[in-house]
């Protein structure tokens, strides 16, 4: 099994996290996507990533993948255990890829990190300072979940801490998660932090936009 993947892209972060959660083996090639390479674009037309390749079976979209692996690796199980549970964590799931993704991730990682690597200029300040409002509301959002659940979809560790946690470490790697304003999300995070799959995210270093020092620290 092989993940093609690019270290800080939300939807990879979110498979190689579903991956380790679950023990499976995989080796990982990195892919920058912007550069359009023909071998990658024959694998997944749409030139997105991630992608994995499991034996002569191609699967492409972070969904998509973690629900192919949820069926070919059922243990531990991480969509919930009934209809009612898997509802809700494809639900949270999605809100996070999506519109977490396209109202926060996308206007401080993609602006900040994302143009400078594929050569597209400079950061929007009104996008970055869009990005800057709008994840207090989601920080809300987690805090008042934590409060009435253990894990976000409910009392069980699910693929929505996943897929959140995928984009808010993204979010951090730039530094711009308000920690120190949201103790909910901050407290929900530091155990996500702590758990063993999420080390290699940690070890993540893209050349020429490190991290802040916060970023690889357990007690931030």
């Amino acid at each position: 099994m092989r993940l093609i993947h690019f270290p800080l892209d939300p939807g990879s972060r979110k498979i190689r996290l579903l991956l380790a959660e679950k023990g499976v083996e995989c080796a990982y090639a990195e892919e920058r996507p912007w550069e359009r390479r023909e071998e990658f674009l024959a694998l997944n037309p749409a030139g997105e990533v991630p992608v994995l390749v499991d034996g002569e079976v191609v699967v492409s979209d972070a969904q998509a993948i973690a629900e192919y692996l949820e069926e070919t690796h059922p243990s531990p199980p991480l969509m919930g255990g009934d209809p009612k549970a898997r509802a809700e964590v494809r639900r949270l799931t999605a809100w996070f890829d999506r519109k977490f993704c396209r109202e926060v991730t996308a206007h401080l990682v993609e602006e900040k990190i994302g143009k400078r690597l594929s050569g597209r200029g400079y950061p929007d300040s009104g996008a970055v300072r869009a990005g800057h409002a709008n994840i207090h509301t989601h920080l809300d959002y987690i805090a008042w979940l934590i409060d009435r659940r253990s894990w976000l979809a409910g009392e069980q560790f699910s693929l929505a801490d996943i897929a959140a946690a995928a984009q808010l470490s993204a979010v951090d790697y730039v530094g711009d998660v308000p920690w120190d304003a949201h103790d909910g999300a901050r407290d929900w995070y530091a155990r996500i932090k702590s758990r063993p799959s999420f080390r290699p995210l940690l070890a993540d270093h893209i050349p020429g936009a490190p991290p802040p020092k916060h970023y690889a620290d357990l007690d931030f």
